[in-house]
Formats: structure tokens, sequence, C-alpha cells
């Protein structure tokens, strides 16, 4: 009980656990949708895409929100255009910018002019939250989960046949768009915890391991969740007691979760003689 206990009687423990507990579940349910329009690449590619804006807001002394909009709107321009190129395709055009940009970014973070914190960007450190960091992730949890439970019937139509969803009066384009905001939002809220590089583990990972396991969506939104919330502990715990990254050990936990989950998944569904494995389908409801 004492190993146990002993980690939360620090102040600094007991806010990192808070804060990834916000995180875990707004990512938990984010993911799932991150995972049934099967973006996970474009998430990642958010999450450099806005590194650069939110170095440059914390060096100009700007809210962080405002950088990552600042990023997110010139890494559209910039694709745009460079998708104009005949001879560059749009999977090239994305690939070069988002590279592009992310290499400004860890210039801007790691030059020796750069002040002291600004490499937590990049590298993350929920040991360090604050109190005022506390607020601004509650009010944007709670923000970004309100939004998602307004949109779920979009989000649900358009996720599973876009179709159908135009023949309903909804508009794809704007839903994704929406959802893509939702996650640059979540990012916002991650990055100081997990820092660029490993936000898009706690982003993704609870929410595949999640589909290994469960079929129907609501289901899998809850052990998503759990799965994020309880592999944040475990990677605090893994910290205090091994002296390691706090953020790299959360990475690292949420990573075994789904190897584990995908061990079991196996050994439960072992595919026929010559029929591979197929992943589990997502039931709506």
């Amino acid at each position: 009980m004492h190993a146990l206990l002993e980690p939360w009687q620090h102040g600094f423990m007991q806010r990192a656990a808070l804060e990834l507990t916000l995180i875990g579940i707004l990512t938990g349910v984010l993911g799932c949708w991150i995972v049934v329009y099967e973006i996970s690449y474009s998430a990642e590619s958010l999450a450099h895409a806005l590194f650069p804006g939110l170095v440059g807001a914390a060096l100009l002394g700007l809210p962080l929100l405002l950088g990552a909009a600042a990023g997110l709107a010139g890494a559209a321009l910039a694709i745009a255009l460079a998708a104009t190129i005949p001879t560059v395709g749009r999977d090239t055009a994305v690939a070069i910018v988002i590279t592009t940009l992310f290499g400004l970014g860890v210039l801007l973070a790691l030059a020796p002019a750069s002040p002291p914190g600004i490499q937590g960007l990049l590298f993350g450190d929920p040991l360090a939250i604050d109190s005022g960091d506390l607020v601004t992730a509650g009010l944007l949890t709670a923000s970004a989960l309100a939004a998602l439970v307004v949109l779920h019937r979009v989000l649900l139509a358009t996720g599973f046949d876009r179709g159908s969803a135009r023949a309903l009066g909804i508009h794809p384009f704007l839903v994704e768009l929406a959802l893509i905001a939702l996650i640059a939002v979540a990012i916002l809220i991650a990055v100081q915890a997990l820092g660029n590089l490993l936000v898009v583990a706690i982003l993704v990972a609870p929410a595949a391991t999640a589909r290994l396991l469960v079929r129907r969506l609501p289901r899998m939104m809850a052990v998503a969740a759990t799965v994020a919330v309880a592999a944040s502990l475990g990677g605090l715990y893994l910290s205090y007691y091994a002296g390691l990254a706090a953020g790299a050990s959360i990475a690292l936990v949420l990573v075994s979760a789904y190897g584990i989950a995908f061990a079991c998944a196996r050994r439960l569904h072992v595919p026929a003689r010559g029929q591979k494995m197929r992943p589990a389908i997502i039931e709506a409801e």
C-alpha cells in the first residue's frame, strides 16, 4: 500500500494525474472517431503542422491556441499551394510541408536563444503542470466533450456512410472540418504533458486497443478512455520508481497495452488456415 500511495503524496504528481485524467477521457473518446474515420496519419501530421505555431506563440508570449490556429492555417495553405505543382501529388505535398514545418519548429525550440521551457513543447513534462494549466485543460476538455456530444449523430452518419449522410442533408466536409478542429484542441491540451512527439500515442493507441476488444462504438469509447487514464497513471508510476521521463513512460505503457490487447485478441480469434485476420467491425450503436 505504501508503494501505491506514496507517489500521490506530492503535489506535482497529483496535478499530473488530474491533467492526464482529463486528457485521457477526451482523447479516449476522440480517438475512437480518429480510428473510425481512419485519419490516424492525418492526426499525427496535424500535430507536427501545429508545432511551429505553438513554438512561435510561446516565444512571442501569445496564447498557444492562437499559435495552433496560425500553424494549422499556414499548413493548409502550404499544402494547397504545393499540390498545385504538376509534378507533385497531394500525398507528396503533405509529406513535404509537414516535414518542413516540423523541422522549422524543432529549430526554433532547440535554438540556443530560445528560453528554457520551450523544449517542453517537443518532449512534454506532465510533472510541470500547475494550477493554471489544470483550469485551462478542464475548460477546453469540457468544451470539446460537449462538442462531441452535439456532433455525435452527424459524426456517426458521416463516418459509417458518407453517401447516405449527404442524402440526410449533412455536409461531410463540414463534419470532418469540425473533427479536425477538435483534434487540434486535444493536441493543444495534451502537448504540454506529452510533447508534440508523443501526443499521437494517447490520441490513437487507446482507441486502437479498444477496437481490438469491443465492437460497439459506445463501449469502445468507454474502454478507450479507461485505457488512456489507466496507462497514464501507470506511466506516472513507472516514471516515479524507475526514474524515467514521464511523457516517454506514458507512451511506453500505452503501446504496451496495445501489444497485450493485440496478443489476447489474436489468441481469442484465431483465423482459419489460409485466412487472414480482419479487424473487428465497429457497430454504430
